[in-house]
């Protein structure tokens, strides 16, 4: 299944998916694949898609209740904010980042439509934290190649597509050296 449209000039977007090279020397983003939401001249905003805490969503929202679903880390910013991505065209206020999946949206609705189970669990993923870059900053790192662009992530990859595995799965889907980049092993000396 095409999950994107491969950019071979690493230009990112909107909707891009940044996968990390497989020796990025930053924990925070080690084997990762991110969703840019924001990306301008001032900087570049998203969610790391495969990285899951340890809590769920009615572990950490008193309000919630019969939602037990698992909270990813969206990046190393700001930890104690919550932020969604869904595919639910239908709350109100949603940013659509790429066609079909929309970042964030009107938290009352989403509250009593969770509350009233209204919403399918499956079209959301909630997130600890995001993931910034400042002005110039992610276009700096793709110049010392910590980053492969991939444009546009569809709904099927970022709701279907089981995270522990979708670093691997995604630079499958990209061919060539990418499909042997997946096979690398996280500790070489091990090899």
């Amino acid at each position: 299944m095409d999950y994107f449209k491969f950019n071979n000039n690493q230009k990112p977007e909107k909707g891009s998916l940044l996968i990390s090279e497989p020796f990025l020397p930053d924990p925070n983003f080690e084997r990762t694949v991110v969703l840019l939401c924001e990306h301008s001249s001032e900087g570049s905003f998203g969610f790391v898609l495969n990285k899951v805490s340890a809590v769920t969503l009615e572990e950490i929202m008193e309000d919630v209740n019969s939602f037990n679903e698992p909270v990813y880390i969206g990046g190393p910013v700001q930890q104690d904010t919550l932020h969604f991505i869904h595919r639910a065209n239908y709350l109100e206020g949603g940013v659509e980042v790429s066609p079909g999946l929309y970042w964030g949206g009107n938290f009352e609705q989403l509250m009593i439509l969770i509350d009233t189970k209204q919403i399918k669990a499956e079209d959301f993923r909630f997130f600890i934290g995001y993931s910034g870059w400042g002005a110039g900053q992610l276009e700096d790192e793709l110049k010392t190649d910590s980053w492969i662009v991939a444009n546009h992530a569809t709904p099927d990859l970022v709701f279907e597509e089981d995270g522990e595995n979708l670093w691997r799965a995604v630079l499958k889907q990209l061919g060539g050296r990418y499909n042997i980049y997946s096979n690398y092993p996280t500790d070489p000396r091990l090899n």
